[in-house]
């Protein structure tokens, strides 16, 4: 039988295949002893830099900065606010005038302005008070105060005049004379600010001297309407006594209670007329 290979070709081929199996070993017990983990390619990630950078495409949100709300204070009135024009003081009455802020107010005992409390007058002084503290403020000259007072402004009430117990006081035309109702004169005795709802009062001055008083204003429907008193009419004289001073307006005011009837001398434009009224 003829053999296909001859035996020394076959011990040479697998003679070739041992030498490359031990080749093969050496070399890869050689790779992992020696050489090293990584390839001559790889690059080294821990000192290479990177390639891209983080970009933030939404806007920055600054926070708004914090305002500290703003405390607001109450500025406290001062008793320099108030000028004293006139005075009126008796055992039972004080009556004062006073100027604040432009302004023309006149007081009784237990009134308030700017926070002060009326608690009496002297000769030529007037004393308040406020958080217990008592203030006084002294009479101005009679030339400031010729120059301070302007006029009382009128106070509008929606609120019917009436006696203190609830009725309202009436006033009666009969032609030649009114009849007024007692009631209402003694309302206006006891709240002398309700007159000032009803009317407004400037002073009439011929040079330095006190003339009258002139009507700055008189509300529709009220008992001085009813009187026959207009706007503009200047009081000249109460009963024969000329009103040309503050103490003889708060003198006829204080004695108004004790008198049945009254005569009211007023210049109307160029005419002076009388009003007569009867008091019950």
């Amino acid at each position: 039988m003829k053999h296909l290979f001859k035996p020394e070709v076959f011990k040479g081929i697998l003679s070739l295949l041992v030498l490359l199996l031990i080749v093969k070993t050496i070399w890869f017990v050689a790779e992992v002893l020696w050489l090293p983990t990584k390839g001559i390619n790889e690059v080294d990630k821990t000192s290479a830099k990177s390639l891209y950078y983080r970009v933030k495409l939404t806007p920055n949100k600054v926070a708004a900065p914090t305002v500290k709300p703003t405390k607001i204070v109450k500025k406290e009135g001062s008793i320099k606010e108030i000028t004293l024009l006139a005075i009126y003081n008796a055992s039972d009455l004080t009556v004062i005038t006073v100027l604040h802020k432009g302004k023309s107010k006149v007081m009784g005992r237990g009134d308030e302005i700017n926070g002060f409390v009326l608690e009496g007058a002297g000769n030529n002084f007037a004393t308040f008070s406020k958080n217990n503290k008592t203030y006084k403020v002294m009479l101005v000259k009679s030339k400031t105060s010729a120059n301070a007072i302007k006029s009382i402004s009128p106070v509008t009430s929606s609120k019917p005049v009436s006696s203190g117990n609830g009725a309202i006081g009436k006033v009666i035309d009969l032609g030649d004379h009114k009849v007024i109702d007692r009631s209402l004169i003694d309302h206006y005795t006891k709240n002398m600010d309700d007159i000032y709802k009803e009317v407004g009062l400037t002073e009439v001055k011929n040079g330095k001297d006190l003339k009258g008083f002139r009507f700055t204003f008189v509300r529709k429907g009220s008992p001085f309407e009813k009187l026959g008193l207009r706007r503009d009419d200047v009081i000249r004289s109460i009963n024969g006594q000329e009103i040309n001073s503050y103490n003889a307006a708060f003198g006829m005011y204080k004695n108004i209670k004790n008198i049945d009837n009254l005569t009211l001398v007023i210049q109307r434009g160029k005419e002076e007329m009388e009003l007569e009224y009867e008091i019950n």
